[in-house]
């Protein structure tokens, strides 16, 4: 790994900018951000032949490298965010999943730390507001109504960094909680739910506006009960999640909400568990065991799926080159619509000038070769 340049020319690839891509394109970084133009004696790195992207950004994450954001150590946690960092991810929320009232307002406590010391972007809390009938990998006996009250008991306990939660809004209180998220500007995403097209249209007007996961742990589609997926893929206010990852979608589903949403309204997502970068083997997921064979992870008791060992480097190459979605609009899908819906979009999500040096560099085939965060090489394409 190499350090930080005082001034770097990034030379030579296809560089992917909000405006379109620059052949022969060229990214100027100085110490920690882009600027405009090179300082006398930069040095440069020639990359021909490649692609030059904006860092990815992820809003649903729940670990990687073998650790858990939802009950790993400190030194654990950052072991995950490193081990996404490795796979071009250079901004990441940490998701948890469903427990105990206080022991998730204990762990926002930890996780908000490094969310205050830069290593974190903020906070998911996916679970405990969410239905027993479409609870995936949630412990049933933990869920709970989402109540207004026990909402902001976790966002005062985030200390301010609380960037989303995934509710059932269906349940009692689900659009109360919708509106209080919405008065503090933290994200309200209908998820996990059993909710009717008619109760989720009505909590996209009380304020929610991302879709957790689109088509995973919600009713079908279907031609007299539209349900969720309808109200949530028609209506321009909503941003859809999807896990590109071959095993929660079908590459016809990926197709159908590109098509109807647009990719200025998708969010490409890991959904990671621990396993992540990792490998097959026993996990645990908050309270539930999950094994993970040939790379996808299920729950050892009943089989649900359990989160995915995504990355976003993978997301990518399968949107490219499988999903033939084209570039532009898939580094829109994995950094700008993220680094908007996260608040965040000033300082990452693209290759403006001004903005951190966070950025990803691929070959001709889309295989990731370097990252860099905040004009640091994580990977150095010259050596790795």
């Amino acid at each position: 790994m190499a350090g930080r340049a005082d001034s770097t020319v990034l030379a030579g690839a296809r560089v992917v900018l909000p405006t379109g891509t620059v052949e022969d394109g060229r990214v100027v970084v100085e110490g920690t951000r882009i600027v405009g133009g090179a300082a006398e004696g930069a040095g440069t790195v020639d990359l021909s032949g490649h692609w030059v992207v904006p860092g990815f950004v992820d809003m649903h994450n729940h670990g990687g490298g073998g650790a858990s954001f939802t009950s790993g150590t400190v030194d654990e946690v950052l072991t995950g965010i490193r081990t996404h960092r490795e796979h071009g991810t250079t901004t990441l929320v940490a998701s948890t999943v469903t427990g105990e009232m206080d022991f998730l307002s204990r762990r926002a406590g930890v996780l908000s730390e490094l969310v205050e010391q830069g290593d974190l972007a903020g906070i998911h809390f996916e679970g405990p507001f969410i239905s027993p009938c479409r609870k995936g990998a949630h412990s049933e006996d933990l869920l709970r109504h989402p109540d207004p009250a026990e909402v902001r008991k976790l966002m005062d306990a985030a200390r301010g960094t609380a960037k989303m939660f995934t509710l059932a809004t269906e349940l009692p209180g689900g659009i109360e909680s919708v509106r209080l998220l919405a008065e503090h500007g933290v994200i309200a995403a209908i998820g996990h739910t059993d909710a009717t097209y008619e109760q989720t249209v009505e909590a996209i007007d009380a304020g929610a506006t991302v879709a957790t996961h689109l088509f995973n742990a919600m009713p079908p589609l279907a031609h007299r009960e539209p349900g969720p997926i309808a109200a949530l893929l028609e209506d321009e206010r909503i941003t859809v999640e999807l896990i590109n990852d071959g095993t929660h979608l079908h590459p016809a589903a990926l197709e159908l909400a590109y098509h109807h949403a647009g990719a200025h309204r998708v969010a490409l997502i890991t959904d990671a568990m621990d396993a992540a970068g990792f490998g097959d083997g026993r996990y645990q997921l908050g309270p539930l065991a999950v094994e993970v064979k040939d790379g996808v992870a299920r729950l050892v008791e009943g089989n649900s799926i359990a989160g995915s060992t995504l990355t976003l480097d993978t997301a990518f190459h399968r949107a490219v080159t499988i999903d033939r979605i084209p570039v532009g609009e898939v580094v829109q899908s994995i950094s700008a619509n993220p680094a908007r819906l996260l608040g965040v979009y000033d300082k990452v999500g693209s290759l403006d000038p001004g903005k951190d040096a966070d950025l990803v560099v691929l070959d001709a085939d889309f295989t990731l070769k370097g990252v860099m965060r905040k004009g640091e090489w994580i990977i150095d394409p010259q050596i790795g």
